[in-house]
C-alpha cells in the first residue's frame, strides 16, 4: 500500500500564520497603546517642548479644532505606541520567514533587523534632540514684527511626525546599501563612482522631505550622506568575505 505524504506547508499554513502574526503585531502595539493613553496629554507636552521652548513668552500652542485637544494626543501615542512595538513587531516578521532562510541568510538577516529597528529609533532621537530646536529656533526667529506665534496643535503633530518619519527612513541607508549589494543589485565599488552623484540626490531628498528652509535640509543631507559612506564600508566587508569564501570553494 503506497502511503501519500502531504506537503509540509501548503498556500493555506503560511496564510494563516501570516494571519496570526499580523494579529500578534496588532494586539503588541494594543498593549503598548493602552498602557501609554492615560499619559496622552503628557506625551504630547513632552513632544511639543521644543517648540514650546523656543517661542517668545507668553506665547502659547493653540486648537483651531473643537476636538484637537483630543484627537491630536490620541494620535501621537497610537504613533509612539507602533513605534515602541516595533521590535516585537519585527520579530514576527522574522518569525514568518525565517524557515523560509538559507542557514547564511538568517545569519545575515537578524542583525539587519536590529540594525534597522536601532537606526531608525536613532533618527527619531536626532530629529528631536538635534534637529527640532534649530529648526524651530530659526523660524521663530524670522517672523515679522507684528506677528503672533500661536502654531496649531495638530498641525505641530503633523510636522513633527513627517520629519520624525523622514529622519527615521533616511538613517536606513546602511541597511538600504547592506541589501543592494547583497542581492547583486550593485557592488561597493559601484557605489563609490556615483559618489557625486549620491550628494545631489541627498540635498534633494533633504529640500522634498523637510520643509523649505536650508537649515532643515542640510541637517537631514549631510547625516545621509555620513550614513552612506557607513554602509558603503560595511557592504565592503561582507562583499570581501563573500569573495574569499567563493575562491576558497573553488580551489577546493
Amino acid at each position: 500500500m503506497t502511503t501519500i505524504h502531504k506537503p509540509s506547508a501548503t498556500l493555506f499554513d503560511h496564510l494563516l500564520e501570516l494571519r496570526n502574526r499580523l494579529l500578534r503585531s496588532v494586539l503588541g502595539v494594543l498593549i503598548v497603546f493602552c498602557c501609554l493613553v492615560y499619559f496622552a496629554q503628557d506625551i504630547y507636552q513632552y513632544l511639543a517642548q521644543p517648540l514650546l521652548s523656543t517661542m517668545p513668552a507668553g506665547a502659547q500652542m493653540i486648537a483651531t479644532d473643537v476636538a484637537s485637544p483630543f484627537f491630536a494626543p490620541f494620535k501621537l501615542t497610537i504613533v509612539l505606541s507602533f513605534f515602541i512595538a516595533m521590535p516585537y513587531i519585527l520579530y514576527q516578521v522574522w518569525s514568518f520567514v525565517a524557515p523560509g532562510l538559507y542557514k547564511n541568510e538568517k545569519r545575515l538577516v537578524a542583525p539587519l533587523m536590529f540594525g534597522s529597528t536601532l537606526l531608525f529609533y536613532s533618527g527619531i532621537a536626532f530629529a528631536y534632540f538635534v534637529v527640532f530646536p534649530v529648526v524651530f529656533a530659526f523660524f521663530t526667529s524670522v517672523a515679522p514684527d507684528g506677528v503672533v506665534i500661536a502654531t496649531d496643535i495638530s498641525s505641530y503633530l503633523d510636522f513633527v511626525l513627517k520629519l520624525f518619519f523622514a529622519f527615521g527612513a533616511a538613517f536606513e541607508i546602511p541597511i538600504a546599501i547592506i541589501l543592494m549589494c547583497w542581492t547583486g543589485m550593485t557592488t561597493p565599488d559601484s557605489l563609490r563612482a556615483k559618489r557625486p552623484y549620491i550628494v545631489v540626490g541627498a540635498f534633494v531628498i533633504g529640500m522634498l522631505l523637510t520643509p523649505p528652509d536650508v537649515i532643515s535640509q542640510t541637517m537631514l543631507a549631510v547625516p545621509m550622506l555620513l550614513l552612506f559612506e557607513v554602509g558603503i564600508i560595511i557592504a565592503s566587508l561582507h562583499y570581501k568575505e563573500d569573495e574569499e569564501e567563493s575562491d576558497s570553494q573553488v580551489k577546493e
